[in-house]
């Protein structure tokens, strides 16, 4: 990270804005995984046995999952599963924002198509 200081600031005012950076970035993740995450005591609400679970359907789409392209599985991860934004995901990958969007419609409809075979 040092690395990335180009002299054309203080030292001190860009070691700050790289502080304050990184605890914003971890104020998100941390937002995101407890967004995701629900507390309960009733343990009744998940008690499944009334619905028909179709046996092997969670594989399915791991698997379904994991054949896709890698950059629209990569995408769809990020995005779908993880919350991540699409300009935070087109940053991490070198990508266009655009780009990004069309990635992740190619996964949702490479999955719809895989699953309903």
């Amino acid at each position: 990270m040092i690395g990335s200081f180009r002299g054309d600031s203080a030292f001190s005012s860009w070691l700050h804005r790289l502080a304050v950076n990184l605890v914003l970035s971890d104020f998100r993740t941390t937002k995101r995984r407890t967004a995701r995450v629900m507390g309960t005591n009733d343990l009744e609400a998940f008690d499944k046995s009334d619905e028909a679970i179709e046996p092997g359907g969670a594989i399915d789409l791991e698997d379904a999952i994991s054949k896709l392209p890698p950059r629209a599985r990569l995408t769809f991860v990020l995005h779908d599963i993880e919350g991540y934004r699409h300009e935070e995901i087109a940053e991490h990958m070198g990508l266009a924002i655009g780009t990004c969007k069309a990635q992740l419609h190619r996964a949702r409809k490479l999955l719809r198509e895989a699953l309903e075979q």
